[in-house]
């Protein structure tokens, strides 16, 4: 399914706004390579984070949220406190629909999993915008 923003791009910008704001990265990882996307270290706390494109399909972009979140909240059996599913902007455009259309389970994930974030992503200008999961159940987060 091809890609209108891949997750290497994503990840790249991110990397760079991180980097920017002295952040300490892991490297890295090979394709295919399993674990944490970008692990992210700043004044002695860290962030695991997991990153996605946005594919053309959108049953394919649902597939891969889906993974992600699962990916995310897997990390808190590493100590992960923010665990947080990365993706690019575009993203935030279907969103309220997203969050209507699983209703109240979207809140009861966010109560069950309190370190859970979405950040969007800006490829073009390496900036992000970090949001707390239930921070999208009034519809402008």
């Amino acid at each position: 399914m091809p890609s209108l923003i891949k997750s290497s791009a994503t990840e790249t910008a991110l990397r760079a706004a991180l980097k920017a704001e002295g952040y300490r990265l892991s490297r890295i990882r090979g394709n295919g390579e399993t674990g944490v996307d970008v692990l992210a270290t700043r004044r002695g706390k860290s962030v695991h984070i997991e990153v996605i494109g946005f594919k053309s399909s959108g049953p394919a972009r649902a597939k891969d949220f889906m993974q992600s979140f699962f990916r995310a909240v897997s990390r808190i059996k590493d100590g992960a406190t923010r665990c947080v599913i990365a993706l690019p902007s575009r993203w935030a455009n279907g969103f309220p629909q997203r969050v209507k259309q699983y209703g109240r389970a979207w809140g009861r994930i966010g109560r069950a999993f309190p370190e859970l974030e979405i950040w969007l992503v800006d490829a073009r200008t390496h900036t992000y915008s970090p949001k707390k999961w239930n921070s999208w159940l009034d519809g402008k987060p």
